[in-house]
């Protein structure tokens, strides 16, 4: 079975999409003056804005693996995406296009679509075009779990992107590794934001979408570290697919100013999603976008982030991963599990993004010459 014309399409489409994006130069600063002090929760707000300081300077250093095989020759790889409307999902694809190109590999893109039956469609496609490895991009192996075991079986490897709780190889569901930063540092640095942006006096709306696995695990994460201020309450928690994010959160977002008004003063979610997805539910409640509610992200950080941030438009920052790096990541562990080596177990230090360093970014890009470091390893 091969991947249809239409598939292939929107794959094209979403990742041509998020090359041409681009923002438009704002001003910077910190548009959130906090009215309080940290009286709430001194120690915690000391180690919170020491925190939120130092992760948004780093990222000039490789830290990555510095050896490993030789590229193997005429791979053919498939990315199979949760869904192409989450921007993480695409930049990530657009990550391993580069790679895959660059170390001589063909890959092939198939769209989930954001529901468990696409997702097991998906992958039963990925199968029939028998392939040298899988990518399971954003979504938990166990929707597919028969099919996974299917290519555990024929020993093809299988390499996820924020497919389970931990980066790393998995057991179960075998995995030889998940690529991602370590979900309790994104979690807690978020929380660190807020505590840190707020004076420690916050009421906070949290965006999760319990259907995925390792986003449910981000949220409860990110509400342990808020607790550690008495100041800062936690006053919804919104369940909503991301996959359906488009349709539910206006109605959502309408629904908390009704029921919490001026009490609501910032969010966090799992994805930058939501935020596009909750403006003009703002806007129309008369919300100005520098004011709040303040909005971080929690994960991803996709170019229309990085402009509703440096815009300020309804959102002022994100914990974003570096997802063209995690692409040629992905691509670099699939070399290794074709060699029979390990993997490299490396993990992307977090970075923060606000108004006040976002420039004219349009994603996060570690100025650590990633791709000449694998290309160097690869022998290209």
């Amino acid at each position: 079975m091969s991947t249809t014309p239409s598939v292939r399409a929107r794959a094209v489409a979403a990742v041509i999409a998020y090359l041409v994006i681009s923002g438009c130069t704002g001003g910077s600063g910190t548009p959130y003056p906090g009215s309080a002090n940290g009286s709430s929760c001194p120690e915690a707000f000391g180690a919170a804005k020491t925190a939120v300081t130092r992760v948004a300077a780093n990222g000039e250093r490789w830290v990555g693996p510095s050896s490993g095989p030789r590229a193997a020759t005429g791979k053919t790889v498939v990315y199979i995406a949760q869904t192409l409307t989450n921007p993480g999902v695409v930049g990530v694809a657009k990550g391993a296009m580069e790679a895959a190109g660059a170390i001589g590999w063909n890959l092939r893109i198939i769209d989930g679509e954001g529901t468990p039956g696409g997702v097991q469609v998906a992958v039963n496609q990925a199968l029939g075009l028998k392939p040298d490895g899988i990518i399971v991009g954003g979504f938990s192996p166990g929707l597919a779990a028969r099919q996974i075991r299917q290519a555990n079986e024929a020993g093809i490897p299988v390499v996820g992107w924020h497919a389970v709780a931990a980066a790393g190889p998995s057991d179960r569901p075998r995995l030889f590794t998940n690529v991602t930063t370590k979900v309790e540092d994104v979690a807690k640095i978020s929380a660190q934001w807020i505590i840190s942006a707020s004076g420690g006096s916050a009421g906070v709306v949290v965006f999760t979408d319990s259907s995925i696995p390792f986003a449910e695990n981000k949220s409860q994460l990110i509400k342990n570290a808020l607790s550690a201020c008495r100041g800062i309450r936690v006053l919804s928690t919104e369940d909503i697919p991301v996959s359906e994010s488009s349709d539910r959160t206006p109605q959502r977002v309408s629904a908390l100013i009704d029921r919490f008004g001026d009490s609501w003063t910032y969010s966090v979610a799992i994805n930058d999603l939501y935020f596009a997805d909750a403006a003009g539910a703002l806007h129309e409640a008369g919300k100005d976008g520098a004011s709040a509610p303040f909005n971080i992200g929690a994960g991803d950080g996709d170019p229309v982030a990085f402009q509703r941030i440096r815009d300020r438009q309804y959102q002022t920052a994100t914990v974003p991963e570096p997802l063209l790096e995690q692409g040629w990541q992905i691509i670099d562990e699939l070399n290794r599990a074709f060699a029979g080596r390990p993997a490299s177990r490396y993990v992307d230090p977090i970075h923060l993004t606000t108004t006040a360093n976002v420039d004219n970014a349009t994603y996060w890009e570690p100025n650590n010459g990633y791709r000449e470091h694998y290309t160097r390893i690869w022998g290209r």
